[in-house]
């Protein structure tokens, strides 16, 4: 899950056209939500075995902010990867991160389940999954709007422009849900209070073994070369009818704009 800034905020990059992350009001980003649910419902389903769900983020340290949610909701453990050099990171160091955290969480293997959401709200790139359960040497089944599960089976439906499939896979996988997988669970009094007991683990770089010259800006393929912030709002053009002109100015306004 991420710890994004929040969409309602005043957004801003750094000089380095970097997301500034620790000056401004952040959250977990509403999409990884649903991953959390879908978690815990297969969790739920298998009540007479021993899983466990972890919730994982990267992140500056605002960002454990957003594993603390997932824990109020119903995880059992948290983990929050927090180091200086991932500043800056794209998608591929990023998922290099997050894969060696996921073997480390599970004792230096890859676990039975990766749940991650559809995209993250301020970047938006829906790429780490697939590049997660590339890096884990996992299949994966991505994009689901409805998910089920039967023993180590696991069968979604996923909605295209032109056409729904549905895609089964053996576990172990890596999954990825939309938002149309469920509505995620409201965080209980109850669970709240449970949450400020259940552990939260913070780890750095070295404690993944992860060399800090293969991560961050400088190790990044894709890179913010340039950033403006967005004009002002200017006032509307008012198309008055008192000669039956209108509708052909108004047409013709629609059509300067390629709408028409």
């Amino acid at each position: 899950m991420k710890y994004v800034p929040d969409a309602t905020a005043d957004r801003r990059f750094e000089a380095d056209n970097t997301v500034d992350r620790v000056d401004v009001d952040g959250l977990l980003s509403e999409l990884d939500e649903y991953a959390v649910e879908q978690a815990l419902q297969i969790k739920e389903k298998r009540a007479d075995e021993e899983i466990k769900v972890i919730a994982l983020t990267v992140g500056p340290e605002k960002a454990a902010d957003a594993v603390r949610k997932a824990l109020q909701m119903g995880a059992d453990e948290a983990v929050h990867v927090s180091d200086e050099a991932i500043a800056g990171s794209d998608a591929i160091a990023t998922s290099l991160v997050l894969a060696e955290a996921v073997k480390k969480a599970n004792g230096g293997s890859v676990p039975e389940l990766v749940v991650c959401g559809l995209a993250s709200t301020d970047a938006g790139m829906s790429v780490v999954p697939a590049m997660l359960a590339e890096r884990l040497g996992l299949p994966q089944v991505t994009q689901a709007s409805v998910v089920e599960t039967q023993g180590d089976q696991v069968r979604i439906k996923r909605d295209g422009d032109t056409a729904t499939e549905v895609i089964g896979g053996t576990m172990p996988l890596v999954l990825s849900v939309t938002d149309q997988s469920g509505e995620a669970r409201y965080p209980s009094f109850k669970g709240i209070m449970a949450a400020k007991k259940k552990p939260l683990e913070t780890w750095s770089l070295a404690d993944l073994g992860v060399d800090a010259g293969q991560i961050g800006l400088s190790a990044s393929w894709s890179q913010v070369q340039e950033t403006a912030a967005r004009p002002p709002r200017t006032a509307g053009e008012i198309v008055k009818d008192e000669d039956g002109s209108g509708a052909t100015a108004l047409a013709d306004f629609l059509a300067s704009k390629k709408f028409i």
